[in-house]
């Protein structure tokens, strides 16, 4: 009997159990719990939480070679361009914080995408002067910024990297080659996008004819195979000088929808930055996050520092009362961030004014225990602040985003986020890549009365985010904890609600990711479903209250006495993987003796949608089940099994093919 992890990497470095025995027993699970076999699960030297499956066992098989946090999140951003092309990519930017095991230090990279040096303030309004609908905006050559995430990685690797540059895009080369069956929930949005099929490019290469790809279907991208060789071979110059920055620039610039200028000087000029920390302290924790252009380590910040003055502890996760104080500091924050956040390299920011624990002091008397702020709600005069923005806020805008959370061996441990902003950014489709439409995330109104916006379109200027990677330090400046979440402007209300879960609630890292969402953007008091009973009490405390879906996606490892645990967002197909051993085993029977037609011996077993090879001489290789015509496919690498009608037709690297049969044993 065999016994394996489905949950690890299937192209490299598969730890086997060979007898029951020699695994651990897992404790028995509910049936809600059977596809998230990491919960319960306690792992002691590393872990990671990304929000695809094959960039999870990318970035896991990384770390099991003996690479870094840092050298595990490149080796997923290079898978998730290729499966989870709607979220990121090598085309977009993040943001990335990383904590040191010996230093106990916190760095942030920023890897925003940058305006290009055409690009003017009024380039989101129409003919009236009037903000021009964002579903339009997103669309073409327009909204593209320069990208920066591949940059930032690279600076992060040059600090921190512990194997080769190059070894970190074998996977993605290869599933790119090979191909990866595209997942019921990239299907949906493939289905679902107004825009995917107007794009040439994206059209031939999602879409059969007519017709969206189906979940299942084998999707190759050698396009994309030969950038991330390049990438791989050159650095991130390859990406911002040469063929491929030439491919950028007039994809920008011959777009089929607003065609705009960028050139290769924009291209080659881009800068990732290292950042000063954001830190805020609750409950004798340090929560640290990105500082601007995002505003996302800002805002929760000031969240949960104000929250720290209500004793949250003494109340129930979902009680009328949490949710009441949760939103009334979210909107407190959210006013702050539309006043004075924007790029701080070109307008001035308040920072450590905003996070003061003085000013925090003086924004909580502002929150009553059971009535909401009537009326509208003026930002405050946080230290070192010139004047406040009083404009409207910006709307509300893109959604599809991506986080990761790694902790490995060494005791770092890295919390980054990387967007393309709207889902499948721009739809300009460049080298195997999409390129991001995040120059929407600017204030589409420059100025209101006069006033210029901190968030208004310049030259070389980074859009304000919300994205919100965090790292929890203890009162010593230990790790305890990394999360972030997708999302649009809700990551901060997603990423705060996790925080305050473990901090305030003392829940385990996948309970307090699975919390209802409660929010509040500067205006109604957003829930989900399940807060529907506190409806009437929040309405009665002075809340407008809307209900939505709400389709987060947080992952998060949370270091407890026992060991590193993780969690990961249901709303998504995210994962959890670590070393354990044990996680999500497969159990196969004895293996079934096949006789081929060379008059070579097989053993095959069949197990949960898996199959086992063994063959004299030959280690033991776990295939899994693909979705492709006729019969059942078994994939791993180049080696193949078809399985049909009772034949069975096997295929290696350096086979010729061979058809097998069951033999007597």
């Amino acid at each position: 009997m065999l016994q394996f992890s489905k949950f690890r990497s299937l192209t490299a470095g598969l730890a086997l159990c060979l007898s029951i025995a020699g695994c651990a027993t897992p404790p028995p699970k509910a049936a809600s719990d059977l596809d998230r076999p990491w919960i319960g699960r306690t792992y002691q030297t590393q872990a990671v939480s990304v929000s695809h499956p094959l960039a999870a066992r990318a970035a896991l098989a990384v770390l099991n070679e003996g690479g870094g946090a840092i050298d595990a999140a490149i080796a997923a951003q290079m898978v998730m361009t290729l499966v989870e092309p709607q979220s990121s990519g090598i085309g977009g930017g993040g943001f990335l914080v990383r904590y040191d095991g010996k230093t106990r230090g916190i760095e942030t990279y920023d890897g925003r995408e940058t305006a290009p040096a055409s690009a003017r303030e009024d380039m989101f309004l129409d003919h009236r002067g009037m903000p021009i609908p964002y579903r339009d905006a997103i669309l073409g050559g327009r909204a593209v910024g320069v990208p920066g995430v591949v940059r930032m990685l690279e600076l992060a690797h040059r600090e921190h990297g512990r194997l080769p540059w190059a070894r970190l895009f074998a996977e993605a080369i290869h599933l790119s080659k090979d191909g990866f069956p595209i997942s019921e929930r990239l299907a949906r949005q493939i289905a679902g996008d107004r825009h995917l099929a107007k794009f040439p490019a994206t059209r031939a290469y999602f879409f059969d004819g007519d017709q969206p790809k189906a979940a299942g279907t084998i999707l190759k991208n050698p396009a994309l195979a030969k950038t991330l060789e390049a990438i791989a071979q050159h650095g991130a110059d390859a990406l911002h000088q040469g063929p491929i920055a030439q491919a950028i620039t007039d994809a920008v610039s011959n777009a089929p929808f607003h065609p705009a200028a960028m050139t290769l000087a924009d291209l080659a000029g881009y800068q990732a930055k290292k950042r000063p920390a954001v830190c805020a302290a609750y409950r004798g924790h340090k929560v640290c996050g990105m500082g601007p252009p995002s505003s996302g380590g800002l805002a929760v910040g000031q969240a949960i520092g104000i929250l720290d003055h209500f004793g949250l502890q003494n109340e129930t996760p979902n009680s009328p009362r949490a949710l009441h104080l949760i939103a009334e500091a979210e909107r407190l924050a959210f006013v702050d961030r539309a006043a004075y956040v924007g790029d701080s390299d070109i307008v001035p920011v308040p920072t450590q004014g905003m996070v003061d624990p003085a000013y925090l002091t003086q924004r909580a008397k502002l929150i009553s225990p059971d009535r909401a702020i009537e009326g509208i709600v003026d930002p405050g005069a946080p230290p070192g602040a010139k004047s406040a923005f009083l404009g409207p806020a910006d709307p509300l805008k893109g959604l599809s985003t991506a986080h990761m959370s790694i902790v490995d061996r060494f005791g770092n441990a890295v919390s980054f986020t990387t967007t393309v902003e709207s889902a499948f950014g721009s739809r300009l489709f460049v080298g195997g890549f999409l390129l991001n439409n995040q120059l929407t995330d600017f204030s589409f109104r420059p100025t209101w009365r006069g006033q210029p916006a901190p968030n208004r379109v310049a030259p070389g200027k980074r859009p304000r985010s919300s994205m919100s990677p965090s790292i929890v330090l203890d009162g010593d400046g230990r790790f305890v904890m990394a999360v972030g979440s997708p999302g649009g402007s809700r990551i901060i209300g997603y990423t705060a609600r996790a925080v305050l879960g473990v901090l305030a609630w003392n829940l385990d890292m996948q309970s307090a990711i699975d919390l209802p969402h409660v929010m509040n953007r500067g205006g109604a008091t957003e829930v989900e479903q399940p807060l529907v009973p506190a409806i009437t009490d929040l309405s009665a405390m002075g809340h407008e209250v809307k209900v939505g879906r709400m389709i987060s996606g947080l992952q998060g490892i949370l270091k407890t006495p026992r060991g590193l645990t993780g969690g990961a967002d249901p709303r998504r197909e995210g994962i959890v993987l670590g070393d354990a051993g044990d996680e999500g085993q497969v159990v196969f029977p004895g293996p079934m003796p096949h006789a081929c037609n060379d008059g070579t011996q097989l053993g095959l077993a069949w197990a949960e949608g898996f199959l086992s090879w063994t063959e004299r001489g030959q280690p033991t290789r776990i295939l899994a089940q693909v979705v492709s015509g006729s019969g059942a496919r078994y994939a791993l690498g180049d080696y193949e099994v078809w399985e049909h009608q009772g034949e069975v037709r096997v295929t290696g690297p350096k086979d010729r093919h061979r058809t097998c049969r069951k033999a007597a044993p």
